[in-house]
C-alpha cells in the first residue's frame, strides 16, 4: 500500500495553510461535470444510435449484404464508445472525486470495484484500438471511395494505437510487477 502520510493534516500548518490544503482538496469536485457531461454525452450517442437504427429497419429487405453489416458495425460501435465513456466517469469520479456508493451492491457493476485508474488506462486504450479496428473494417466495406493515402493512414493509426496500447501494458507491468490484471483494487 502505498504511503499516504503526505495527506494526513499537518498539524503543525497555519490557519492559512490548512484552509488552502481543505480548497485543493476540495477542487476535486471540479472534476464531477466533466464525468456528467461525459453521460450526458452518452445519452447524445443513445439518440444517435436509435435514429440509425430506425431508419435501418424499414430499408433491411432492400440493403445489400455490406450495407446491413456497416449498419450493424456502427451500431457496434457506438455501443463500444458509450461503454468506453460510462467506464471513465465511473472510474474516474469513483478514483478522484468520491467514492460511488450503492445500496443495492447486487446492482453494481462487477468491474467498478475490479478497475484501478492503471486497469482504466489499459480498458480505455484496447477499446480505442476495438473502435480503431471496427472503424478499419467499415472502410474496407466501401474501400473504393477512399485513396491510398487514407487507407495507409487509416492502418498506420490502428497500428499505432495497438503498439501503445502494448507498449502502455509493459510499463505498467514493470512499474507494477506483482499486479494481476482483472484483481485491482481502487485506491492502490
Amino acid at each position: 500500500m502505498a504511503d499516504l502520510d503526505h495527506l494526513t493534516p499537518n498539524h503543525e500548518a497555519g490557519p492559512l495553510e490548512r484552509k488552502l490544503e481543505s480548497g485543493i482538496f476540495l477542487g476535486r469536485w471540479l472534476l464531477a461535470p466533466f464525468y456528467i457531461g461525459l453521460l450526458s454525452a452518452i445519452v447524445l450517442l443513445l439518440v444517435k444510435f436509435f435514429h440509425e437504427l430506425f431508419e435501418a429497419i424499414p430499408a433491411i429487405f432492400t440493403m445489400s449484404e455490406s450495407e446491413t453489416v456497416l449498419v450493424v458495425l456502427s451500431l457496434i460501435d457506438m455501443a463500444l464508445i458509450a461503454n468506453l465513456m460510462l467506464m471513465v466517469a465511473f472510474v474516474g469520479y469513483d478514483h478522484f472525486v468520491s467514492r460511488l456508493g450503492s445500496d443495492d451492491k447486487k446492482d453494481n457493476p462487477s468491474w467498478l470495484r475490479s478497475t484501478d485508474y492503471h486497469g482504466l488506462k489499459l480498458k480505455a486504450l484496447g477499446s480505442i484500438a476495438v473502435i480503431a479496428a471496427i472503424q478499419l473494417l467499415r472502410v474496407f466495406f466501401d474501400i473504393h471511395s477512399y485513396s491510398e493515402q487514407q487507407l495507409v493512414w487509416k492502418v498506420v493509426i490502428l497500428v499505432a494505437v495497438s503498439v501503445c496500447g502494448v507498449l502502455l501494458a509493459w510499463m505498467d507491468r514493470i512499474a507494477h510487477p506483482n499486479h494481476v490484471p482483472g484483481h485491482e483494487k481502487m485506491g492502490q
